[in-house]
């Protein structure tokens, strides 16, 4: 056999490897698309579960190692940082956003990094849930989640991260309660000034005139309503989303279609398809608050904002503080997102922007490397006790635990 005949044997092999393979996908991909789904896989402890809202606690990986994106290894840190860390998401948003693939989970590299990860978990709001408002949220969930992580981690001092909404519902839980002991705070493409530019502000601005003027003429209030009349399907939150991309929500079908053969791509492209198509509903409660308080009277960009009956005043945090921006997000352009820094009274303050859209810059393939491991850098150097609690708690159990399963599996530790 010469070298043409042995080049277009090995290219038929090949050709019909991939088309052997597209077909197995394609079936998978129409029949059984679970199968695909890789989101949520990371092991983890439920410290509290509530109506709606639950805390997760996520143990270090059993592994001694655990691979990233790049299809590089990073060794799990047998020491923990003392400060505990809560992860924040946004409303509307399932809690697969930090958890979205096991190389590309936030939770599972944090917790290899050597913190002691908690995560909210606001759960799936039903209609029941609609007169929910954001003082429900960002007082008494967040207080009782923040109660049930000192419980467990035995540590009065926390740290917190949140994205986009996530984000606000941290700077506000801290300007009701000034907290004095939320030591860091990491938020991500979080919207403070509604007025600063990008769709968000652009729609708070044509909400802005007409409101106004119903105000004035007339004794129409938004509260007044029922919240379930205001109660959004998650579809929107969907469709809200991709418009952020419209061109690229489109193209990613004939991206499927080029790479079928690709299980590994089929199986991400399955996964976030899944995350993106089943977002949750807001309840009717929060969306009032948001519209009056938020986009209509902009009061977070003052640095106060006042719901129902309670004041949060960000002027007052002093917290160490690190925001992110995505360099091309068209929901919260970075002057939206720095405002945070102006408004609070930190000492120690950093903004930085990041690479990718308002998805991009927390779940992209360049956020490992520009927002997770930088923030890891960040809180490495923040997250220090003089003295490291000396009972054992929950949190130290579950290390005792997730050591013996590594030592099982490679006795050689």
């Amino acid at each position: 056999m010469n070298r043409l005949q042995k080049e277009a044997l090995d290219q038929g092999l090949k050709l019909h490897e991939r088309i052997a393979a597209m077909a197995d996908n394609a079936f998978d991909w129409l029949f059984l698309r679970e199968t695909l789904i890789k989101s949520g896989l990371t092991p983890f402890e439920t410290v509290y579960a509530g109506d709606p809202m639950s805390l997760r606690y996520y143990p270090p990986p059993a592994e001694s190692s655990i691979e990233l994106a790049d299809g590089s290894r990073m060794g799990v840190r047998e020491q923990r940082h003392p400060v505990p860390l809560v992860l924040v998401p946004p409303l509307g948003v399932t809690t697969e956003t930090f958890d979205l693939l096991p190389q590309r989970s936030l939770v599972r590299y944090l917790s290899a990094r050597g913190f002691h990860v908690y995560l909210i978990d606001w759960g799936k709001p039903a209609k029941r849930h609609a007169g929910l408002g954001l003082k429900d949220y960002a007082i008494d969930m967040f207080g009782t989640a923040l109660a049930e992580v000192r419980a467990h981690s035995g540590v009065k001092e926390v740290s917190l991260m949140g994205w986009c909404m996530g984000g606000l519902l941290c700077l506000m839980h801290m300007g009701f309660s000034q907290d004095k002991h939320i030591r860091n705070l990491i938020t991500i493409a979080s919207p403070i000034d509604l007025r600063g530019g990008g769709i968000v502000a652009r729609s708070a601005t044509v909400l802005n005139t007409p409101a106004k003027l119903v105000r004035r003429f007339s004794s129409l209030r938004l509260h007044m309503l029922d919240p379930i009349r205001l109660h959004a399907p998650g579809w929107l939150t969907t469709l809200a989303f991709k418009m952020t991309d419209p061109v690229g929500a489109i193209t990613t079908y004939w991206d499927l279609l080029a790479r079928l053969w690709d299980r590994d791509f089929v199986e991400s492209y399955s996964t976030t398809a899944d995350y993106l198509n089943n977002m949750l509903l807001y309840p009717g409660g929060v969306i009032q608050d948001m519209v009056v308080k938020m986009a209509i009277d902009n009061q977070l960009a003052a640095g106060r904002i006042e719901v129902r009956d309670r004041v949060a005043d960000l002027t007052k945090i002093k917290a160490n503080l690190l925001v992110f921006a995505g360099d091309s997000d068209i929901l919260v352009p970075a002057q939206i997102a720095r405002r945070s820094i102006d408004v609070v009274a930190s000492k120690d303050k950093e903004f930085r922007v990041a690479p990718g859209g308002h998805m991009g810059v927390i779940l992209g393939s360049g956020a490992p490397r520009s927002v997770w491991e930088a923030s890891a850098l960040w809180l490495d150097e923040r997250s220090g006790l003089e003295e490291a609690p000396t009972r054992e708690t929950a949190a130290t159990a579950s290390l005792r635990r997730a050591r013996r399963s590594r030592i099982a599996d490679d006795p050689t530790l």
